[in-house]
């Protein structure tokens, strides 16, 4: 662990991990000219950035939040597989081994094969929804509270989903430090879809200890998805209100923390194409429960975003990504790359306003950063090779006191005017809980 900063005064790392919105789709007008008030390089929109579509160009334009339709933004479900990635990065379903540095201009033409699926799949889609909504992107007005915190706290503008496919391998690699060669969603009914250990297996095999907890709003998923949670007592489970209560009562684990939002269509995952204002919402209670509470002094949020889903971004993930074990991918993938860019605040009272936070060597922040900040905090080894060569985000904590100010005072989360098209249906990964809730074989 590097030397210079407070990690060791950390003893509460909570991570919130939301659904498929990229960087730029969520914060990449965070800051004006690519500057923060204090000269900050921060890699954002200019605004004149574009792709091509339909023998022209559509360029990125932000999203007018008092439009009704603008937390359903895209309006539908974007393609978010390994393929609909590799189309939108490099305008084709294969590119070649090694790929090139992604050309980032296939977003239009593939949101427009979405939307033709989803319509003959009878999805919900938002009435109006066009292809060029894929380049529409929130302003700071627009999501108050992701905003502030990014603002108040630490933004970090090259962090990457640690594959560029869908939700449970980015979730498996947050967790686990690979996906054992998976890159898909697929999964049977009542079998854990990743059958190796996990971080809460490490912190529970560690000497002394270390505790944990996952709490869900409502369906639970990770507890469903390794064995070493399977199988883990139950007190290490509980609603949101169970983490809001122990929040302020003190008595959340000295340890790792994560929590899971509602999954369905009218939750707060932000799933596209979901009510982004809800997540905000969910943000700011997130937030209120742990500065209320008596250890917020020795508390780091993370908030983040387990894949882009489909949504813009401007900036090429790197290559250079080190495969986390010798599982090969069916699909031919070689675990070198990472996934597309996504959206990451650190939160504590230990983080000097208006910071930008970067790695510091040449391997950049993704999903596997806050299992190498856990492992850095507990003196606790990998999961693989992969979060062995992730940098960790303790060098973020850079104050000597914790401050006292609040960035989201009198700041309120938004709601949304117009009608949610997904209300009433049933989510992805609502069904993916069901699935594996239920008895094997069944």
């Amino acid at each position: 662990m590097p030397g210079n900063n407070r990690l060791d005064q950390i003893d509460h790392i909570v991570v919130l991990m939301q659904e498929n919105r990229s960087f730029d789709h969520m914060l990449g007008f965070l800051y004006p000219d690519k500057r923060t008030p204090s000269g900050k390089p921060f890699e954002g929109l200019k605004g004149d950035e574009s792709v091509p579509w339909n023998n022209g160009r559509v360029g990125v334009f932000p999203i007018d939040a008092s439009a009704p339709d603008a937390y359903f933004m895209p309006g539908a479900d974007p393609g978010e597989g390994y393929k609909a990635t590799n189309n939108q990065l490099f305008g084709t379903l294969t590119p070649p081994t090694p790929a090139p540095v992604p050309a980032m201009d296939g977003f239009v033409a593939d949101f427009a094969d979405a939307i033709r699926f989803d319509t003959q799949r009878g999805d919900k889609i938002y009435p109006g929804t066009k292809p060029e909504n894929i380049m529409g992107c929130f302003t700071p007005e627009a999501l108050p509270v992701l905003s502030g915190l990014a603002r108040g706290y630490a933004v970090c503008d090259q962090w990457y989903s640690s594959v560029p496919t869908e939700t449970l391998p980015n979730r498996a690699f947050a967790l686990a430090a690979t996906s054992r060669g998976r890159m898909d969603d697929k999964h049977q009914k009542g079998v854990p879809p990743f059958p190796y250990p996990s971080i809460f297996g490490l912190l529970d095999h560690a000497k002394p200890p270390v505790d944990w907890a996952i709490y869900s709003c409502h369906q639970q998923l990770t507890r469903l998805d390794f064995p070493d949670t399977v199988g883990a007592d139950p007190r290490h489970f509980g609603s949101f209100d169970d983490f809001k209560a122990a929040a302020a009562n003190g008595t959340l684990p000295r340890g790792f923390v994560f929590l899971e939002p509602d999954w369905r269509p009218t939750g707060n995952d932000q799933h596209p194409n979901y009510d982004v204002a809800n997540g905000d919402a969910l943000m700011r209670d997130v937030y209120s429960a742990l500065r209320g509470g008596p250890h917020w002094d020795r508390t780091l949020l993370v908030i983040t975003y387990d894949e882009h889903g489909g949504c813009y971004d401007h900036v090429p993930p790197p290559s250079g990504a080190v495969p986390p074990d010798d599982v090969a991918s069916p699909t031919g993938f070689d675990f070198t790359r990472f996934g597309v860019r996504v959206p990451t605040v650190l939160v504590s009272p230990l983080i000097e306003a208006g910071t930008v936070f970067r790695a510091g060597g040449g391997t950049p922040l993704d999903h596997t950063s806050v299992l190498k900040t856990v492992e850095q905090r507990w003196q606790l080894g990998p999961l693989t090779r992969r979060d062995a060569a992730a940098p960790g985000v303790g060098d973020v904590l850079t104050l000597d006191a914790p401050r006292t100010d609040d960035p989201l005072e009198g700041v309120a989360a938004p709601v949304s005017s117009g009608n949610n098209p997904a209300a009433g249906t049933t989510s992805h990964l609502q069904a993916v809980c069901e699935a594996l809730a239920a008895p094997a074989g069944t």
